[in-house]
């Protein structure tokens, strides 16, 4: 596995990982995007930002997964949650994105998308996967935009999630 360094992931904004103590800044973000959450069998909680804080895929330790916060000055705008070498090495998986609502609509979501990808490709990734729920056309749109391809839908006790992906 190689080192990320979340400091490369934007040239724009800072970057840092995230910990308990930011957890009502990601769940005050999370809540001005409902649209978002009308899709997701889940509602954003403390309890599951605490946990999404550290779950990890099958076969993936913390020590493979970033989940960080993008700042302008000092208002948390994004977040982000990567996980190295999964489902195999060389491919990074975004278990998590969002954007704050108010950023929305700019292009801005698009750009860090291309400036996490440009980085990940500059150290040696050559695909980037994430899932996205079938029925949320926000979700699906901004992915297809920007040029992730679905391979399959995966059934889950939630609802149905596209598996897509983009070769770096």
């Amino acid at each position: 596995m190689r080192k990320i360094d979340i400091s490369k992931l934007t040239q724009k904004y800072k970057v840092r990982g995230m910990t308990e103590s930011d957890i009502g800044l990601i769940y005050d973000l999370c809540l001005g995007n409902g649209q978002y959450y009308e899709y997701c069998a889940k509602q954003p909680s403390t309890e599951l930002i605490k946990d999404d804080l550290t779950v990890t895929p099958p076969g993936k330790s913390t020590s493979d997964k970033y989940y960080v916060g993008f700042f302008d000055r000092e208002k948390l705008i994004a977040v982000l949650d990567l996980i190295d070498g999964y489902p195999e090495d060389g491919i990074a998986f975004i278990g998590f994105f969002m954007l704050a609502k108010e950023r929305q609509g700019q292009g801005l979501g698009s750009l860090m998308v291309t400036e996490i990808c440009d980085y990940l490709k500059s150290v040696g990734f050559t695909k980037v996967r994430l899932g996205i729920d079938k029925d949320n056309p926000q979700s699906n749109h901004f992915w297809k935009k920007n040029g992730f391809a679905v391979l399959k839908e995966v059934v889950k006790d939630d609802g149905v999630l596209l598996l897509a992906e983009k070769t770096l």
